[in-house]
């Protein structure tokens, strides 16, 4: 089982590099277009930390970690999600899913809101997705609507690109 956790960390650590040149797609729309405000970027660093669990599963490829996130800057939140993940004996290949709640403040605003990712690896060429779950906000994130693009650096330091909309405030 050990090497199963290995191959399974060394999966996850390589799927997520694939935020580092990754954007994600939009799905929702504010329900009332005269409410919406123009698209707003939040930026800054976050902190993540992936535990692998243990399923009880004998096959190596598929796996399933619980997320920790700690975001700074502009969302100064906290997320917490799980990840299902499948990799590949070949290096170069693997998928993960995941979805995240995120309870915070976003530039001052209040509340929560989900998060659902989708990454693919193939050749080494990463493709990821990371889109706000329509109608999922609440407080004053309530009608959130956005992308968010996940950035490694070099030194394996982690930062998000948030682009996002939200109904005008009454």
């Amino acid at each position: 089982m050990k090497i199963v956790y290995e191959r399974l960390a060394v999966t996850v650590v390589v799927l997520l590099a694939l935020a580092a040149s990754a954007t994600s797609q939009t799905s929702a729309q504010s329900p009332n277009p005269k409410e919406a405000s123009m698209p707003t970027h939040a930026t800054g660093p976050f902190d993540v930390k992936a535990t692998p669990q243990d399923d009880k599963s004998d096959d190596p490829v598929l796996g399933r970690m619980t997320l920790d996130k700690q975001y700074q800057g502009d969302l100064e939140a906290s997320g917490k999600g799980q990840m299902l993940t499948a990799g590949s004996a070949q290096k170069g290949f693997g998928a993960y899913v995941a979805i995240e709640k995120v309870t915070g403040a976003l530039h001052g605003r209040t509340g929560s809101f989900v998060l659902q990712h989708t990454g693919t690896m193939t050749q080494g060429k990463p493709q990821m997705s990371i889109a706000a779950v329509p109608d999922s906000g609440t407080g004053q994130l309530a009608g959130i609507a956005g992308k968010m693009t996940s950035i490694i650096a070099a030194g394996g330091k982690h930062s998000y690109d948030f682009e996002y909309t939200l109904p005008a405030t009454q």
